[in-house]
């Protein structure tokens, strides 16, 4: 980094002091000149140096312009504090919206005419034949291309000017560079953090105030939906995939997991879209809810994604929680299946592994075809009366459980579970 004029061009060491006194006796023409280029710069661009970011970029013209001449006669004289002007503007100008482009284009056309304002004050005497003569003109000779003359440096040191005030005009972009992408990241970061206390706001226990969610909604410039959708995605990349997934999702990280909020779910199309861009990752799709019911979309999803990684909802990496309820609803609380098992099955617990392991099959298989003996000896490929003879069996176990409609339900939920080894087990999840 530079941190003077002399820096960026050395040769500035060698000019007459003359040439810095001249420059300085050029200030208000130079402001008047430069801040006519760049305010039709600014029109060309559709902006204008009326607004507070246009007085601040003439502001900041009239710093460069002051800088500049003053740094030509003092060339050890620091060019922090017109550094920091320009990385100040570089942040406004991303504040506003517009590209750094535009603010490197204006500090080239500004140069670039600092450079032809010298040049014609330097062609004018010239034009006017207004070499010096006199006694010192035998020197004059000698110091052809040196000493200049009242209207301007000489060429030789219009040169070293000229390498001064264009590695100047770059570090003052690249200043103001540095200030757009400070400001970018810092954005971000505010961005994130916005988008992380409204997500969370949404998912947490209890629903906020409605004022208080359209205030933090409104922070994260997030029009409120009536309807959500919450997705849990494996991994941490959460502003990535609310980029990818689009249509206004937000996103954040929750516990081991992106959380990703997806607005209006039926929309036709959306979940589509969302399943579309999260291919190849693995995935839960909460249900579409009402806004202020978007915590069970979140735990549906995260227990989903859960159970996925355990391989326990099949091979779908994008899954949908709707196709999965049951499985949900039976395996919400680890370790409970496993003990409504071993509870409600407890009377096959005590007979010989095969025995246990057949009846169960039987028994499963007559309580999913709602006692159709014919239909169980096709699925288990046996004799209709093999199976009423296991029945009569299954019957002296469990008696009168067999005909009660919630004691089957709780036994078809248990062999779910369990569906071919009955109670020979145990549930450690």
């Amino acid at each position: 980094m530079s941190d003077t004029l002399l820096d960026i061009e050395p040769g500035l060491a060698g000019l007459p002091p003359t040439v810095g006194d001249h420059l300085r006796g050029l200030r208000g023409a130079l402001h008047l000149r430069i801040l006519g280029t760049v305010r039709a710069a600014m029109r060309e661009q559709g902006r204008s140096l009326t607004g507070a970011q246009g007085q601040g970029l003439a502001l900041g013209v009239r710093t460069a312009v002051d800088t500049f001449v003053d740094a030509v006669a003092e060339p050890d004289r620091a060019l922090a504090p017109t550094r920091a002007v320009f990385h100040t503007l570089g942040r406004t100008e991303y504040r506003e919206g517009h590209r750094v482009d535009a603010l490197r284009a204006v500090l080239t056309l500004g140069a670039r005419d600092i450079w032809a304002f010298l040049v014609e004050q330097a062609a004018a005497p010239a034009a006017t034949g207004g070499t010096p003569t006199g006694p010192d003109t035998g020197r004059a000779g000698t110091d052809a291309g040196r000493a200049g003359t009242d209207a301007g440096p000489a060429p030789a040191d219009l040169y070293v000017i000229a390498g001064a005030l264009f590695g100047y005009a770059d570090a003052l972009a690249g200043a103001a560079a540095e200030g757009f992408l400070d400001e970018q990241r810092d954005t971000a970061q505010d961005w994130a953090t916005l988008r992380r206390r409204l997500v969370t706001l949404l998912v947490q226990p209890d629903p906020p105030a409605e004022e208080v969610l359209r205030a933090a909604a409104e922070a994260a410039r997030w029009p409120l939906p009536a309807t959500v959708a919450v997705v849990s995605v494996h991994g941490t990349d959460a502003e990535h995939l609310a980029r990818v997934v689009g249509a206004g999702t937000v996103a954040t990280v929750i516990g081991d997991a992106v959380r990703l909020v997806l607005p209006e779910p039926r929309t036709p199309g959306r979940l589509d879209q969302a399943r579309q861009a999260l291919a190849g990752r693995r995935a839960a799709v909460g249900p579409a809810v009402a806004r202020h019911r978007a915590r069970l979309s979140y735990r549906l999803s995260r227990r989903a994604l859960t159970l996925h990684q355990q391989g326990a909802l099949g091979p779908d990496p994008v899954l949908s929680c709707d196709d999965h309820l049951l499985t949900l609803l039976t395996d919400w609380e680890p370790g409970l299946a496993g003990h409504l098992a071993d509870t409600v099955l407890a009377p096959l617990a005590g007979l010989r592994p095969t025995t246990r392991r057949t009846l169960a099959q039987t028994l499963h298989g007559w309580l999913r075809r709602q006692g159709q003996v014919v239909a169980v000896a096709e699925d288990l490929h046996t004799h209709p009366q093999t199976i009423r003879y296991r029945m009569r069996q299954l019957r002296a176990l469990f008696g009168p459980a067999l005909d009660d409609p919630d004691a089957r339900l709780v036994l078809a939920l248990a062999l779910r579970s369990r569906p071919t080894s009955g109670a020979d087990h145990s549930d450690a999840g």
